[in-house]
This record gives C-alpha cells, structure tokens and sequence, in this order.
C-alpha cells in the first residue's frame, strides 16, 4: 500500500512539475512570438505605404500584443500611429507613394482633418496618393479627396449627404418607469441635462449645434472643392439630391471620382505608378508594420506627447483593452508630477480629446498642469472635442492648438440627480418613514422622496460656486477678464476656429504643431518625442483579456450600434461624480 501511494504522489509531482515546465515554455514562445513581431522592419524598395481606412480611429494605440497572437487584432485604428506612418513613409526613399483602400470608416470631423492634412503634406514630397473604394462613405472620400487619384468600383458608390446632428433624448424612458431628474445647472447653453429632462433641443442648444454643424460641413466642402476642383455650391447639390445611390457613371461625371475600375485592376494602376512590370510584385508595408520601421534619427531633447482622451473621472471603471477609455484623475495627476520630476523631459505636449466629465476630476487635472507648467512649457494639442472639463483641464496650458472642427469651449457645470421616488413609492409599493436630529439629515435619499425647494436651494449654490471657480480658471489662464469670459461661457460650444478669435485658443493645427510650438517655448533646436502613458503591457492585456469584460461590452457595442454611447451613461450613471462639466452628451454627429 505504501508503495502505491508512494508512486501515485510522484507521478502527481511529476504531472504537477510537467504543467510548470509546459506553461514556462508556452510563456517564452508567446515572448519570443511578441518580439520578432515588434522587431525593427526594415521597408523593400520601391514599397507603398497602404493604408485600410475601415473600422474606428482612437486617439493612442499601442501594439495589440494577444490580437497578434490570436490573429484577432482590435479593429480601432490609432491616430499616432496612423499619422507617425505617413510622416515617416514621407521621410523613407524606399516608400513611393500611398495607396488609400476606403471602407467603412467611422471617425470625428477633427481626426479627419488631422489625417487629411498629413496626407496633404505628404504630397508635398513629391509622392503620390492614390485611392480605391467599392463604396466610400462620407468620411472616407473626404480623406480620399486629397488622393492624385481617386478609383471607385463601377458599381460603386460615394455617399455624399451633409452633416445631421442627432441628439438623444431619455425623459419619456424614464417617466414609464417612474424616475425622473432634477438639474440644477449654470449656462443656458449647458445642454448636456437636456437628454433627461427634455423631448427635443432648446433654442439655445439648437443655436450652438447649427453653429458648428454648418461650420464644420463648410470645411469640409471647401478642402474637397480645392482638391477636386469643384465649386462648394456643387458639392451642397449633390448633397441636397443625395447622390449616394445615382449610377456610379455620375460620380465620375461629377469629377468626385477619376476612373471606374475593378479592385484587381487597381493593381496595374499602381505597378504603372512603381514603374514595374506587371509580372512583379507589388511591395506593400502597413500602417501598423510601420511602427516598428526605425524613424530618421532625431537628436536633441526630449518633448514628452502625453495622450489624455475619454471622459474625465476621478476612479477607472474600464479595463486596459477597453475601447471606452478615460481620463483618470489620479493616474493623469500621479503621471505629470513625474514629468515635472523628469529632468529629461524639456517640454510637455499634452493631447486632449474630452467632452469633459466630473468637475472635482477636472479641478485635480487642472492643478497638476499648473505645477507642470511651472517648471516646463506646456502645449495642449486638441483632437475632437477639448470641451467642458476637457477645457477646463486644457485652459492653463502655455499655448493651445486645435483644429478648426474641434468642438471646444462649454464652460459651464451641472448636477443630474434622478428621483427615483415614484417607481420605489408608487410602482413598487415601497414605504418610507423616518427619524432626524436636524433639518436636512435625510437629504439625497432618491428611493424616499425628491429635493425640496431648500435643498435645491443648496444645491445651486454649490453648483454657481463651481461655475465662478471654472471661470476664473479660464479667465486667468487665458489672461482674460472674468467678464469678457463670461460672455463667450454659459456653457455654449464653439468651433476650434471660432475660438481662436475668442482667445480660447492660440493657433490653429494639429499634433505636429503643438509639439513644434514647444520645441519653440523650450529653446530646442534638436529634439524628439516620446508618448506617454506607456501602453498596457504583456501580463496587463492578458490579464483584461482573461476578464470577459472586453468581450461583453464589445458585443453590446455591435448589437446597440449608435444607442451604445447613451447605454453605457446609463451602465456608469452611478460611478460618476454627482457635478460634471460636460458638454452635449451624445451629438451624434453623422
């Protein structure tokens, strides 16, 4: 018997040491996996830079380590990586040209300005562009436009409509289940409570919206019209018939399109560009092997690009693959005190994407940039949206750079507070009594009972407090009057160019810009830059993949389609701060 145990416990050690050493060695081939995929790419001669515009486009994006190892990789698309992959096929004698294949692309009027313009600037090496569809939507041929050529298929189609902005509204949801909000608020464009109180836009919302919808559309026409010479009365033609679904023979008759062809006859198009014969083939790098293509060498001292994007809160709720990624307080804090420590660091470039958020959040945000900026310049560079708490965070800045379709400004702060009284008191038959020492001892029990006009009362001061904080914020980092502030606040919305001769910006432009300007403030005539924070690593995407969380919230984004941004307020309402500055919650921009 002994000797039966005695066998059965090694052979268990044995599995047990067997199951060690097999997991040992799957870990050093995913390693060893990784590595020989980030390893430096060198590009073949005569090579084309293809670029698949097809999926969603993020503001950072680091390598999806577990996509590369599955062969699923995150569809979202990087605007770093993306505009770092045209700057340096521009700069690479071995990359001719750009080949554009339009899909299904889903991007902010700002993030396609910036790519657009890169493209524009790649041109101007002498290289071409040239660009092939079966279908392009709106976004996309707006990109492609810039092109030497644009090829369609020839039962293709351009979707050219104009912009509509469709905001949602929850007030009727709520009522049939008994729970309403109370808003107390400052600015009367401070729309963002409106998706809970209201059935439609109020004037002042409707103001501001047809504002930037008009001059965001109106950008867009003239870059088109200069790059396909066509007059922007043409182009609101074809939008106002909706020359999406007309024959495709009309496209090329309207001079948006230069040549119907089949995708597989693109090729012979682009080996005439290469000037190869069509026997050979076509050397192709992507965008994301062109992360790992070695850039010039840059000398100098360092600019740290520091990426800030999603909503500002005071704890993370997402996980690190999330496609819903935040602007944690503590983590963006605890991040520039270290940059304000680096001595290597000269100059700091911090890049703001943000319809805002919860207010403390913003005011903690706020505070560190003021001790950064102390002790090295500080650029803000904006991408869609630098608006509400995203100003409010941006406003310190030495030098703010945005693109003329950002939407910025929204100074002004609101509390949201749903009275679930009705459903819990009334629908369910819930009871409350109750017994306190003083006046206001029971206040906030939403299951019990809504505000009273005294403890509303309270509740606007608070709130008008934090509006005079939030505008003197902005007035003294803008070197600005607090009355001259408070005619360009109320919470309204402007366009990047209308808020350069507001003052709430210095200077029209992209990331390129921003960094430029801070090598200026810093005195560096030889630099380089360095993004911050790094992306999640290795143990940290296995970790989040192994969550499920990641897959859930990725099929909840497929099946509810343009109703995810208002689900997933709702899934997070209760982990936000109650005060937020927060411009329109969902635009919808289309």
């Amino acid at each position: 018997m002994k000797s039966f145990l005695k066998y059965v416990l090694a052979t268990v050690v044995g599995l047990f040491v067997f199951g060690i050493l097999m997991a040992l060695f799957a870990m050093m081939s995913l390693v060893g996996m990784v590595s020989s995929s980030q390893a430096t790419r060198n590009v073949s001669k005569n090579s084309v830079l293809v670029m698949k515009l097809s999926g969603a486009f993020s503001e950072q994006q680091g390598n999806d380590i577990i996509g590369q190892i599955t062969g699923k990789e995150i569809s979202n698309m990087g605007l770093n990586a993306t505009l770092s992959a045209i700057r340096k096929a521009k700069e690479n004698d071995d990359v001719k040209g750009i080949y554009i294949e339009a899909g299904a692309l889903d991007a902010s009027p700002a993030t396609l300005q910036e790519i657009r313009n890169a493209l524009k600037d790649f041109r101007k090496s002498g290289k071409w562009i040239v660009s092939y569809g079966d279908t392009y939507t709106q976004g996309a041929y707006y990109l492609a436009s810039v092109a030497d050529k644009i090829y369609m298929n020839p039962q293709g189609m351009v979707d050219w409509h104009g912009l509509a902005v469709q905001p949602y509204y929850l007030k009727n949801l709520f009522d049939k289940v008994g729970v309403k909000y109370q808003v107390v608020k400052v600015g009367t464009f401070k729309s963002a409570t409106e998706i809970f109180t209201e059935t439609q836009m109020s004037d002042a919302n409707r103001e501001q919206i047809e504002a930037f919808a008009n001059g965001t559309w109106a950008n867009i026409c003239k870059d088109v019209a200069e790059s396909r010479k066509i007059t922007v009365d043409s182009l609101n033609a074809y939008a106002d018939r909706m020359i999406t679904f007309e024959p495709a023979e009309n496209m090329k008759k309207y001079k948006l399109v230069d040549e119907l062809i089949y995708a597989d006859q693109v090729k012979g198009k682009v080996k005439e560009l290469l000037k190869i014969d069509d026997d050979k083939s076509i050397n192709q790098i992507s965008v994301a092997d062109m992360q790992n293509v070695k850039e010039k060498k840059h000398d100098g001292e360092q600019i740290a690009v520091y990426y800030a994007f999603g909503d500002i809160v005071q704890s993370s709720t997402t996980s690190a693959l999330s496609q819903d990624h935040s602007i944690v307080a503590k983590d963006v804090c605890a991040d520039l005190e270290k940059l304000a420590k680096d001595d290597d660091v000269k100059a700091v470039v911090i890049r703001v994407n943000s319809p805002g958020g919860d207010a403390y959040a913003s005011e903690q945000i706020w505070h560190q940039i003021m001790e950064l900026k102390a002790k090295k310049p500080v650029v803000v560079s904006m991408g869609d949206y630098a608006a509400s708490g995203g100003y409010y965070m941006s406003c310190p800045a030495s030098w703010i750079v945005a693109q003329p379709n950002t939407i910025t400004g929204s100074i002004g702060i609101f509390g949201a507070f749903p009275d679930a009284s009705e459903l819990v008191t009334q629908k369910l038959g819930v009871k409350f009594d109750e017994v306190k020492t003083n006046k206001n001892s029971g206040f906030g029990n939403i299951m019990a009972r809504p505000f009273n006009g005294d403890e509303l009362s309270i509740l606007q001061g608070y709130i008008n407090r934090g509006y005079e904080l939030f505008r003197k914020r902005v007035a003294d980092g803008r070197k600005q009057k607090t009355e001259d502030i408070e005619k360009i606040a109320q919470g309204r919305v402007w366009l990047g160019q209308d808020a350069l001769g507001l003052k709430l910006v210095d200077q029209l432009g992209g990331l390129d810009d921003a960094i430029a300007k801070a090598a200026k403030l810093a005195k560096l005539d030889e630099y380089y830059t360095h993004e911050y924070p790094a992306t999640p690593d290795f143990i940290e995407q296995l970790t989040a993949s192994m969550s499920g969380g990641n897959y859930l919230d990725e099929q909840m984004r497929l099946m509810l389609g343009d109703f995810y941004g208002p689900f997933n307020m709702l899934k997070t309402l209760n982990q936000r701060q109650a005060i937020q500055a927060r411009m329109p919650y969902v635009l919808n921009i289309r």
